[in-house]
């Protein structure tokens, strides 16, 4: 799963994130959802995401 369809996240779900500072280099996060961001069903550059760690970026991949 690519992560830009909102259904196929929620919390608790491990995740990589893309930050918004490492979107030129696509250095990936990894963490655990703890808030969706985005509010639209699909998103095709991933659904925005709040890690516990308290990061913000968008999902690239889903890890279940």
């Amino acid at each position: 799963m690519d992560g830009t369809r909102r259904s196929d996240i929620r919390a608790g779900l491990r995740v990589s994130i893309v930050l918004k500072k490492d979107q030129q280099s696509g250095k990936l996060t990894e963490g655990i959802v703890r808030d969706i961001l985005t509010h639209s069903p699909i998103h095709p550059h991933g659904i925005k995401v709040r890690l516990e760690s308290g990061e913000v970026g968008r999902v690239k991949e889903i890890f279940g």
